[in-house]
C-alpha cells in the first residue's frame, strides 16, 4: 500500500520531465488517478501514446486536463475531486526569462497564486510546489520569480485551513528538459564544438529520481508553510563535460568556452544565510520553516533572537564536490543515458 493509495494526484506542467518521471513511479502502483495539467495538446497527445504503448494496463489512470495556470477558472475545473498537487509549471529557462520577465511573473508568480487558491477552494490536502536553487539570493528573472513564488506559497500557507502548502528547492536536474547534458551529446554526434558556459562555474546536480525524492519527502514530512532542500552534491561545469566526452566519445580539446550568459551566477545557493538561522538539519534534507511572526512589528525593537543556527549559507561551492569519476558514474546510472549509450551500441552494430 502507497501513501497515494485511491487517492487523485494533479501535476501541473505534467508533460515535462517531473511530469513524466512521477508517472513512470506511481502509475502501476495503488494511485487511483493522476491528472495531467497543461497547456500543449501536442504534449498530452505525445504523453497518451507513450503511455498506452509502454503501460497500457494501467494508462487509463492518466487524465488530462488542457488549462493554463494563469486562468484560474481553468484549474478549478481541473482539480474538483483532486487529493493532492505537484505544482511543476513553470517557466525555467534562465535566458528567455531576461528577455520576457513579465512572462515569467504571469506564470510563475501569478500562476502559482492561481494554483494555491483554486486547491484551497477545492479543499485539496497537499499542494508541494517545485523551486529552484536560483530562487537563493536571486540575480536573474527567473530566479526573482521563483522567490516571489516561494513567498506567496508561505503566504498562502497561513490562511490555506486544511490545505498543506510546502514548497521543495533543488538544484539542476540532469537530462531534464532544456538542461545541457543532451546539448552536449547532440554536439558530440554532429561532430560540433562542445560548448560551456564557464569551466570554472559550479553547479548542483540531481536525478529526476532523486527530485522525485525531495518531494515526496516533502509530502511526508512537510509542515505548512515549509521550504525543503535536499543536502546535493555539486561539480564544475568542466569536470561534467568532461565526463559526457568520456561517455559518448567526444574529444576534450574540441570543448570550447562561450562565456555566462545573461543572468547566470558562477554558483549557485540552495540555502541562504538567513534562512540557516532557522533551518532545521533533518539528516539527508533542510527544513526552512515558515516566519510565524505577524505584522506587529514593533515587539520585535523590544526583543530580538539572540540564538542563531551554527549553519552557513549552503551553496555549490560549498557542498560536496564530486570528482570526474563520481560525475561520471552519476551521469552513466540515469535511465536518458543509458538510452543514449544502448542507441550508440545498436548502432554499431
Amino acid at each position: 500500500m502507497s501513501i497515494f493509495k485511491d487517492k487523485v494526484l494533479m501535476i501541473t506542467g505534467g508533460t515535462g520531465s517531473f511530469g513524466n518521471a512521477v508517472l513512470n513511479r506511481f502509475l502501476k502502483t495503488d494511485i487511483a488517478e493522476i491528472r495531467i495539467f497543461s497547456r500543449d495538446e501536442k504534449k498530452q497527445d505525445d504523453m497518451r501514446h507513450e503511455y498506452q504503448a509502454k503501460m497500457p494496463e494501467v494508462a487509463a489512470k492518466i487524465k488530462y486536463h488542457i488549462g493554463d495556470v494563469r486562468n484560474k477558472n481553468s484549474l478549478g475545473y481541473a482539480m474538483k475531486g483532486v487529493d493532492y498537487i505537484f505544482h511543476a509549471a513553470a517557466l525555467k529557462q534562465v535566458p528567455s526569462c531576461e528577455f520576457f520577465p513579465m512572462e515569467a511573473v504571469s506564470t510563475n508568480v501569478i500562476g502559482t497564486d492561481n494554483v494555491l487558491t483554486a486547491a484551497i477552494e477545492c479543499g485539496v490536502g497537499a499542494v508541494i510546489c517545485l523551486s529552484t536553487d536560483k530562487a537563493a539570493y536571486p540575480i536573474n528573472a527567473m530566479g526573482i520569480s521563483k522567490a516571489l513564488e516561494e513567498k506567496v506559497a508561505v503566504a498562502k500557507s497561513r490562511v490555506s485551513g486544511e490545505t498543506r502548502i510546502c514548497c521543495t528547492r533543488y538544484g539542476n536536474v540532469m537530462c531534464s528538459r532544456g538542461s545541457v547534458i543532451p546539448l552536449w551529446i547532440d554536439q558530440i554526434r554532429q561532430g560540433n564544438p562542445i560548448t560551456i558556459t564557464d569551466p570554472k562555474m559550479t553547479r548542483f546536480i540531481m536525478s529526476l529520481e532523486e527530485a522525485i525524492d525531495l518531494v515526496l519527502f516533502a509530502f511526508e514530512h512537510g509542515q505548512n508553510g515549509d521550504i525543503l532542500v535536499q543536502k546535493a552534491p555539486a561539480c564544475t561545469i568542466q569536470t561534467q563535460v568532461e565526463a559526457v566526452c568520456e561517455l559518448f566519445g567526444g574529444k576534450k580539446e574540441e570543448i570550447k568556452v562561450i562565456g555566462i550568459r545573461h543572468g547566470e551566477k558562477m554558483y549557485e545557493t540552495l540555502l541562504t544565510n538567513e534562512e540557516c538561522a532557522k533551518a532545521q538539519d533533518m539528516g539527508n534534507f533542510y527544513r526552512v520553516p515558515a516566519d510565524s511572526r505577524g505584522l506587529n512589528y514593533d515587539k520585535f525593537f523590544r526583543e530580538g533572537d539572540e540564538k542563531r543556527n551554527v549553519l552557513t549559507e549552503f551553496n555549490s561551492d560549498n557542498t560536496r564536490r564530486l570528482n570526474l569519476e563520481e560525475t561520471k558514474a552519476k551521469i552513466a546510472s540515469l535511465e536518458y543515458i543509458q538510452n543514449e549509450l544502448d542507441g550508440v551500441a545498436n548502432l554499431a552494430k
